[in-house]
């Protein structure tokens, strides 16, 4: 990406309109009139077919009338007309466009056919870089520069928002105008199909001006540069996201507990975490983090101490920061003393340090001193309700001066309307963060931390997302790649779901323990194979249309004799049969009954994210796989280090190492085996999802009991 062509977007010394218009409420009109209201002091020129002056500027026809080259160019003309527009430009050596137009991929089949030639013009021209189509367009206080139709204008500050939604993007520039929050740049980033997220990413992460970015995404057309970009971003600067679109629905998720628990939103909270992205649960979460970003210079650490003239609230305040798995500062013995010296007999005596609903400002003032200069306290939370004789507007100066004094991070809450109103104001315009009740405080707080430990993990952890792994687990990978084509191509009728058998054939090939499995098709077939393989055995059915074989009453456990897997054979039949009348049903698999009263049943699945690639699940298995919900995901690299933290990370964890006398299992064996299974991911592009559940694992033994594949038909 060349920075000068995107410094001719955010650092233009000179601009110009191409559709402006005198038009009261027309785009172009107003972008023109915000350029000058904000204060551009660039050349700014105008383009409209018809002669004359637009709002005081002369108008010139074409680009090409133009008597000095822009810098940057602003389209807001209709669709149809921008790839010529593009063409000119280019032609013209502009470097820069916002294209506000909109019309293109959003308005269904000919607008995509327009964003596709908007697209090829631009190619024609190497230097040239546009935002847009369908955007707000771009806003940068500190320059002047509102090259937008946002009726509002930020003040300067360290923010720069991107944001995926131009209409999110006005509202929270005039939330922030009304919080003191000032923004570095606003950028409504429209259908990126010129300039995308992961390049503005990398553009504003050396941005001297930009101390945080904060993110609105609704999906994104390059994950893997996206991740790459916000991990070393977030290295040095704060990166905190919104993702919308939480809970899309997926007919392909019940085909596996894979599909159904590794969701597109918790694939995107994988990718978050693995780039240090802190991600907000809500619009409002991320102005709440805002808060905290603006002007930061103060240390923040997990130890919080809370002072409140109200009890209640200091309890919720305490149970919030408790409910995060946080930790309330334990106050040394001297601070205690100096307390019970300076406070009134019946203050609370401990963490939340309640001062009593008639404190005065001199009060919140000792408190907040004796309680700063413990050493066990990391940061403060000041919680003030209007009560008889509270000042709200005397203890916010009183917090001013105390985070003016220390070295430690301070928020506040101070809950009410007007008459806490003023005593807001001295905090907003402090920069100190304010919230309206104490919850949203320690959950702003937690991002804050979180943001940190992120940052301290990324640095140590150099791993790039999706980097390439050395291909020596299989001994046969060419044989296993023709044996998968082999199986894609006599699986033509079928959903692409790879029976039992030939699943297990493929996980053997790649070292991992199975149990042999046969596939009866008569109730003489089922007698002798159990008995060749000796029992006990387990029947189940064998279709390509059940997934989950217990719903249907499909699977017989511990199978003693032949009588009895003769009769288990036609019970199994006629209950899938029953349970789903239109499945094809191939028969019955019999295999070996494996019983080891001390294993752990695990669930590992891969599944190929069509944004992120393969994404790995390691968790509790068993037919309560769903309900338990143990799971770790991770993107690639799939390495050892990678693997053992997904363990550790797991409630059953404790299981797995020995808990109360029961013995641990291999866990070397263990790592092995998931090593090997992720490496599928890698190997064989045709394979969307792989699941082994149960994998039984134990002191002495790891064996796959029972496993499914799903083939995709095409491989892009």
């Amino acid at each position: 990406m060349s920075r000068s062509s995107l410094d001719a977007i955010f650092k233009p010394t000179s601009i110009c309109v191409v559709g402006a218009s005198d038009k009261p409420g027309s785009v172009g009109g107003s972008i023109v009139i915000n350029l000058r209201r904000a204060g551009f002091a660039g050349r700014l020129s105008v383009v409209n077919t018809h002669p004359g002056n637009v709002h005081g500027y002369q108008a010139y026809g074409s680009i090409d009338e133009l008597p000095d080259v822009p810098d940057a160019a602003i389209i807001c003309t209709p669709a149809a007309t921008v790839p010529g527009l593009i063409r000119q430009c280019g032609r013209r050596g502009v470097h820069g466009l916002i294209i506000v137009s909109s019309g293109f991929r959003e308005a269904g089949a000919d607008g995509q056919m327009l964003e596709r030639e908007l697209k090829a013009a631009s190619q024609e021209f190497r230097s040239l870089r546009f935002v847009g189509p369908n955007c707000l367009g771009v806003i940068k206080p500190g320059l002047g520069l509102n090259a937008s139709f946002s009726p509002a204008s930020p003040i300067p500050g360290g923010i720069t928002l991107l944001s995926q939604s131009g209409a999110l993007c006005t509202a929270i520039i005039d939330w922030a105008i009304g919080q003191q929050i000032g923004f570095a740049t606003c950028v409504s980033v429209g259908n990126t199909t010129n300039i995308g997220m992961s390049d503005l990413i990398e553009y504003f992460a050396e941005d001297p001006e930009t101390d945080a970015l904060l993110l609105y995404i609704e999906g994104l057309d390059d994950a893997s540069r996206f991740i790459a970009a916000a991990q070393r971003c977030s290295r040095h600067k704060p990166v905190i996201a919104y993702k919308a679109g939480r809970f899309a629905e997926s007919s392909k998720a019940a085909a596996s507990h894979t599909g159904a628990m590794a969701s597109s939103d918790e694939i995107y909270q994988c990718a978050f975490r693995r780039a240090g992205v802190e991600r907000a649960n809500s619009i409002e979460e991320l102005f709440d983090c805002a808060k905290l970003l603006v002007g930061r210079a103060h240390e923040i650490g997990p130890r919080l101490a809370i002072v409140t003239n109200a009890g209640g609230p200091g309890v919720m305040a305490c149970d919030a920061w408790l409910a995060l798995g946080r930790h309330l500062a334990q106050l040394t013995p001297e601070t205690m003393i100096r307390l019970n010296e300076a406070l009134p007999r019946y203050w609370s005596r401990g963490n939340p340090i309640d001062v009593l609903g008639d404190a005065t400002v001199e009060r919140f003032q000792v408190a907040f001193e004796q309680t700063l200069a413990d050493p066990n306290v990391d940061a403060l939370l000041v919680i003030v309700t209007p009560q008889t004789v509270t000042d709200p507007t005397g203890i916010a100066k009183a917090i001013v001066k105390a985070q003016q004094q220390s070295h430690k991070q301070i928020i506040a809450s101070l809950i009410g309307g007007r008459a806490v109103h003023s005593g807001k104001a001295v905090l907003e315009t402090a920069g100190i963060p304010s919230y309206d009740f104490p919850e949203a405080a320690a959950h702003a707080l937690n991002h804050l931390l979180s943001v940190n430990e992120m940052r301290a993990r990324t640095q140590d952890n150099q791993k790039t997302f999706g980097s390439p792994q050395t291909h020596s687990v299989s001994d046969s990978p060419r044989m296993s790649r023709e044996r998968i084509a082999y199986w894609r191509t006599e699986l033509q009728k079928t959903d692409g779901l790879l029976g039992e058998v030939r699943s297990k054939e493929l996980l053997a090939e790649y070292g991992i323990p199975t149990v042999i499995s046969r596939i009866a098709s008569s109730v003489d077939d089922a007698a002798v194979f159990a008995q060749q393989i000796g029992f006990p055995v387990v029947l189940k059915v064998v279709s390509p249309d059940i997934s989950h074989k217990t719903d249907v009453g499909g699977v017989a456990l511990d199978i003693p004799d032949a009588d009895s897997a003769r009769s288990c054979y036609d019970r199994i039949l006629q209950s899938a049969r029953d349970h789903c009348p239109e499945a094809r049903i191939y028969g019955v698999s019999v295999q070996q009954m494996v019983s080891e009263v001390r294993g752990v049943e695990l669930l590992l699945g891969l599944k190929r994210d069509p944004q992120f690639g393969p994404v790995l699940l390691v968790g509790a298995g068993g037919i309560t796989a769903e309900l338990q919900r143990d799971t770790a995901l991770e993107l690639q690299p799939f390495d050892n280090d990678v693997i053992r933290r997904m363990l550790q990370s797991l409630r059953l964890y404790p299981l797995l190492e020995g808990y109360r006398g029961r013995p641990g299992v291999n866990l070397p064996q263990l790592q092995s085996v998931v090593k090997r299974f992720s490496q599928l991911g890698d190997d064989f592009p045709e394979i969307s999802v792989v699941e082994i559940n149960p994998l039984l694992v134990s002191a002495e033994n790891v064996v796959a009991l029972d496993a499914r594949i799903i083939i995709t038909r095409s491989v892009n």
